[in-house]
């Protein structure tokens, strides 16, 4: 009995023992796990920029606080270092503190730097922080540098090389405060007036705490083409101007919407690339093909990270990237084609798409009202910014990347379909007079309307060179809806068309519909109007059908690049050259829509057409569209021309769209 009460008390100091080992070791566990965690802490206070709580973490008696901000902002903010981590490798108790070894990474300015280190963590969960806590190698005296060699951004050039986006100066206006002298507040007066940026914003920059009398105080970047403003603020006691280098847009206004512009990246970008070497100092492509084209315009700066003594003698090498200069662009755009094109639109609200027709290369594309590329590199103010946003007439709009009601315009691609599928026959006439119809009592009050009565048969030839809507509208009844659409979605209609900018969807009805519903919207559609939407560049891939043997060239806006097929077989041959010489009646025949398009030497094939956007017959706002639509055939150059052209509002027109168009296209000849 006696033993085995020894026995029970023995088992019982065995189990206290025991529970007392595991309470240690989940404790010392436990410790373990919160030093990791105060370094881990401590890492995110870095990534936060939060160094006032950073020293709160530490236990430091070489610095103060004040210092130790300092030392960590300057070099970490200095090097640009962004999403630290920290992998842990071991911990190891070393008297009542932990020893933690752990493999770091950071990106930087220079690229990636990564590289072991070790830190103690005191009983309290502090850092026994040291400059080497930042790169192991550097000392408590010594300071790190960054030298950086700049990276050219690559040029965009057109098929002439001539530059589109180039790398050069633009000027700094600045104030150096003691020559201002007696005439101060006139002479900031005189200088807020004629840079647009505010008496208030002058004085801020001037009141700064790093101003001193000599100093140089940037006020406003300028283009280095603005001469006249250049002399005219040179004329001011206190203003000087210098160059530095910028990107520059040569044709400025002329091909704004095309190839956008570069500004500073902002946050939102910096986070969406990380990784890709961009830095808070970066530029980056904010629209048209500077952004498109970024990864390869972009360069990247060279940059060393390295460590110096007190005397400023270098000792260590942290990270070292080569400079990478950007790729250049160069496009089929014709700088003097665009630079024409622009000068017959500017006054207007339209646009101009021009294609080689049977190469795909795009010649010109020119969207207006626009904006001046070099206006967002100098920076605008806020009066020139709301200016802009707020213009009713949209200069921010790029026309050539939207969809339209393409009106008569259409009604060849309509006649292609109803050849290529046999539901009508070009010789085989309708039957109808005057300039309204409508199928039966069934369509109530809704009539279909043509603009002219003609004697001529009503036939597919005459149906084209007249314009003829009842004409088109009786082919898509007879052609069908559904025979109709499926050929529409073998052009592309629904389909993001592969290009460097984003181009809306073709369409031929409403969004989330694959049907075009009721006979009077199907009639409507053959001549366009419906629910019927086009994109201009691919309208032009299109019509290159009928230059092109029933085959849609992709259109094509890079140098040098094969020609391809986009569409192919979207109507025979045979179809091609019959509606190709339909449409070059419209302009060789006196009754037909485009005769004044008609130039001696040259054969042009080319369809007018207007589309009314009112919501309804009450509606005496939405305007008109005019379009014009041509391509040359077999000019002796080899020079063939596709023009995709329309203007807005032009109810009002003396000439109507289309004619106010033709005189405009009528130059290039």
């Amino acid at each position: 009995m006696k033993n085995k009460k020894i026995a029970k008390k023995i088992i019982i100091i065995l189990l206290i023992i025991i529970a007392v080992i595991a309470t240690v070791i989940i404790l010392n566990k436990q410790k373990k796990e919160n030093a990791k965690t105060a370094l881990c802490d401590f890492v995110n206070l870095i990534n936060e920029k939060n160094y006032e709580e950073m020293y709160n973490k530490v236990n430091l008696s070489s610095m103060n606080k004040e210092d130790f901000i300092n030392r960590n902002k300057n070099i970490y903010e200095g090097i640009g270092s962004s999403n630290i981590q920290v992998d842990i490798i071991d911990v190891k108790k070393e008297n009542n503190e932990y020893k933690i070894y752990y493999h770091e990474k950071m990106f930087t300015l220079a690229g990636e730097v990564d590289f072991d280190n070790n830190v103690i963590i005191t009983k309290d969960y502090k850092l026994n922080w040291s400059s080497s806590f930042i790169f192991p190698q550097l000392g408590e005296n010594e300071k790190v540098r960054i030298s950086t060699i700049k990276a050219n951004r690559g040029e965009i050039l057109d098929r002439n090389d001539k530059p589109l986006a180039t790398n050069g100066s633009i000027l700094s206006v600045g104030i150096v405060p003691e020559k201002l002298g007696d005439s101060k507040v006139t002479s900031i007066s005189k200088i807020a007036e004629l840079t647009g940026v505010t008496e208030d914003y002058i004085n801020e920059q001037l009141n700064a705490s790093w101003v001193k009398e000599d100093t140089f105080v940037p006020i406003k970047k300028i283009a280095e083409s603005n001469i006249s403003l250049k002399e005219a603020l040179l004329q001011i006691p206190g203003v000087l101007i210098n160059k530095e280098d910028g990107r520059v847009y040569p044709l400025g206004k002329e091909a704004g919407h095309l190839i956008g512009y570069v500004q500073a990246i902002n946050s939102e970008e910096l986070e969406k690339n990380e990784g890709k070497g961009y830095n808070t100092k970066s530029i980056i492509g904010k629209s048209g093909l500077e952004k498109a084209y970024e990864e390869k315009l972009r360069g990247i700066d060279g940059s060393e990270i390295y460590i110096v003594d007190e005397q400023g003698n270098k000792t260590s090498e942290i990270v070292k990237q080569d400079k990478k200069d950007g790729s250049n662009v160069k496009l089929t755009i014709d700088s003097d084609l665009q630079s024409k094109l622009y000068t017959q639109m500017k006054d207007d609200k339209g646009f101009f798409v021009v294609m080689h027709p049977t190469s795909g290369e795009l010649l010109a594309l020119v969207s207006t009202p626009t904006f001046d590329s070099n206006d967002f590199v100098v920076g605008m103010t806020t009066k020139q910014w709301n200016d802009l946003n707020n213009d009713e007439s949209k200069p921010l709009y790029n026309r050539f990347i939207q969809k339209y009601c393409p009106g008569s315009t259409f009604k060849p691609i309509t006649a292609s379909i109803g050849l290529t599928t046999g539901k009508i026959n070009a010789n085989e006439e309708f039957n109808y007079d005057g300039k309204s119809w409508q199928k039966d009592n069934s369509w109530g009050d809704y009539h279909i309307t043509t603009l002219t009565a003609y004697n001529g048969p009503k036939n597919l030839l005459n149906g084209i060179i007249h314009s003829d809507n009842i004409y088109f509208a009786q082919a898509a009844l007879k052609i069908g809806s559904n025979t109709f659409v499926e050929k529409l979605n073998q052009m592309g209609f629904n389909e993001t068309l592969d290009f460097p900018l984003y181009l809306a969807k073709s369409q031929y009805a409403n969004e989330n519909s694959e049907k075009i519903e009721g006979e009077t919207k199907l009639a409507d559609s053959g001549y366009g109007q419906g629910s019927i939407l086009v994109n201009p560049i691919h309208m032009a891939s299109i019509y290159s059908a009928f230059a092109n043997q029933g085959n849609m060239i992709k259109p094509n806006i890079i140098y040098g690049e094969n020609k391809e097929i986009l569409k192919e077989g979207v109507m025979t041959k045979e179809v091609a050259d019959t509606v190709k010489e339909a449409l070059i009646q419209v302009v060789e025949n006196k009754e037909g829509t485009a005769n004044d398009m008609k130039i001696s030497g040259t054969t042009i094939a080319g369809k007018t057409g207007t589309a009314e956007l009112k919501t309804s017959k009450e509606d005496t706002k939405s305007g008109t569209l005019g379009w014009f639509d041509c391509f040359t055939v077999d000019r002796e150059n080899g020079e063939d021309l596709l023009i995709i052209s329309m203007v807005e509002n032009v109810q009002n027109n003396q000439d109507g769209g289309s004619h106010y168009l033709i005189k405009k296209i009528r130059t290039l000849f």
